[in-house]
């Protein structure tokens, strides 16, 4: 056992660019077996590397515009222009049910989501007259987007129609369905709303996790220009 050829090893790893949770994987399985197979050493006093911050990926309303307008079958526009005006994330409006939106008060009821948990979104007034197509005729507990068979829609199928329109749109960021979500936040923040509000509507535990939206916020930083 030699600690010190087993950081070489993991700053070698670093060097060629392999991501901080591959090198992590890579020690765990070190530690796992000098420690649990050998018993060599009862414990490794090496730390896992801290994993990659980067910043979400936000699209602009015209982006949105461009995607969303792009879109020609009208249950996957809806679909895509709840997840957004929401703040939906992929598994929450593939699993949404008639019953989980009241026009009247203008909220979603998204039920046992990440972490299990429950909470209310805002509807977005512009698509009632769409939504009302779909829940014409259905159950309160009916899916509100199906698939072709009557059941609810996979979360690979709802990125596969997001891509397909992102990739029609002509717009070259590397975006996913998540980033519908990060826009809703980072948009919300704009327009001057209190973040403990945004922290609610997201339903994150730690505003911590709200605030890296910040980041991508910052109308400061937006106004200063390059000197060259």
């Amino acid at each position: 056992y030699d600690e010190e050829n087993i950081k070489n090893f993991l700053l070698s790893l670093e060097g060629r660019n392999i991501s901080a949770q591959t090198r992590n994987m890579f020690l765990n399985a070190i530690k796992f077996y000098y420690c649990g197979v050998l018993n060599i050493v009862s414990k490794i006093e090496i730390r896992c590397a801290k994993k990659n911050k980067s910043l979400p990926v936000i699209l602009s309303r015209e982006e949105l515009k461009e995607i969303i307008g792009s879109i020609t079958n009208q249950k996957h526009k809806l679909m895509i222009a709840l997840a957004y005006g929401a703040g939906l994330r992929v598994s929450e409006v593939i699993n949404l049910r008639v019953g989980d939106i009241d026009i009247r008060e203008l909220t979603i009821h998204i039920k046992k989501s990440k972490g299990r948990k429950d909470r209310l979104s805002v509807f977005p007034e512009r698509l009632i007259a769409d939504i009302q197509k779909f829940l014409s005729g259905k159950e309160s507990d009916d899916f509100i987007f199906i698939n072709g068979h009557g059941g609810g829609l996979t979360a690979r199928s709802a990125q596969k129609i997001f891509d397909h329109a992102l990739a029609k749109s002509g717009i070259m960021k590397k975006a996913t369905f998540h980033s519908l979500r990060h826009s809703f936040a980072t948009h919300l923040l704009e327009n001057g709303v209190d973040i403990r509000y945004v922290q609610e509507l997201l339903g994150h535990n730690n505003i911590r996790t709200t605030q890296r939206y910040t980041q991508v916020t910052n109308p400061g930083l937006k106004k200063i220009k390059s000197p060259f």
